[in-house]
């Protein structure tokens, strides 16, 4: 099972992500755990402490690595772009209650686009992760899916958008479904976040009729909780941690039905 996980900043995306992956953890499934948003919060969603998530060099800024494995001449201008990565996961994630996290940082690039050492080693091995390996994959995104492309995309099997009750959430979700359409990712959910009350709940329902729900996760003290604390709010407990398990059985449920 590969899902991203994706919507506007602060929604809870991250959040949800660090407990969707502790959570098939501990049920024995061989987990590993994306941060591509450069607003690097994973570990900490998953209960890494800063002192650990510091030992972390995300992919794109390890610009030696990236030369010495696509071959780049001194001038950068040729390049293999099929550089070998199935090693990379093993030799620099962090492991942590059964789940490895990888981050993979942000290539610094201009209006025109990088094709760069960095990036191609990013690309490439984000297709090996979604394609070549048979991990459950986490991946927390930013508000997008730019470290997808049309040749990945089809592996996803769920992209779950995350939202909030709010005009400018809802907004965001819309985009980044036609996004999705546009480069052939076929199982799109929404999971409302953030959820005070029933009339929250009426309205991400309402607003997002034409992206399945998968359910809905409270504002929870728990989170705060264990944010507070360095922890993950799975191991707090509580509704929330219930929330999200359901929202995990309905997805495995709804993706096996659809294949």
């Amino acid at each position: 099972m590969k899902i991203a996980v994706t919507g506007k900043g602060g929604v809870g995306k991250t959040t949800i992500s660090g407990m969707l992956a502790r959570l098939l953890a501990a049920e024995g499934h061989r987990v590993l755990a994306i941060d591509a948003d450069p607003d690097a919060n994973l570990a900490s969603a998953l209960g890494i402490s800063e002192a650990e998530f510091r030992k972390i060099t995300p992919i794109a800024k390890m610009k030696e690595e990236a030369e010495k494995r696509t071959e780049a001449s001194g001038s950068g201008s040729y390049f293999i772009l099929n550089p070998k990565v199935d090693d990379l996961p093993e030799k620099y994630c962090l492991e942590h209650a059964g789940v490895r996290l990888l981050s993979m940082g942000t290539v610094e690039q201009g209006g025109t686009g990088c094709v760069c050492p960095e990036h191609t080693l990013v690309r490439r091995l984000m297709k090996h992760l979604l394609i070549e390996r048979d991990d459950v994959v986490i991946m927390d995104m930013e508000a997008g899916i730019e470290h997808l492309g049309r040749g990945t995309a089809e592996s996803v099997d769920a992209l779950i958008i995350v939202v909030e009750p709010g005009r400018r959430s809802v907004q965001t979700a819309e985009q980044i479904k036609r996004l999705a359409g546009d480069i052939g990712i076929k199982n799109t959910f929404v999971v409302g976040s953030k959820i005070r009350d029933e009339a929250d709940g009426r309205f991400i329902t309402g607003a997002l009729q034409d992206i399945e729900l998968l359910g809905l996760v409270s504002l929870s003290d728990v989170v705060r909780e264990a944010d507070l604390k360095g922890v993950s709010p799975f191991d707090i407990g509580g509704d929330v941690v219930d929330e999200i398990r359901s929202i995990k059985d309905t997805l495995f449920a709804k993706v096996a039905g659809a294949s």
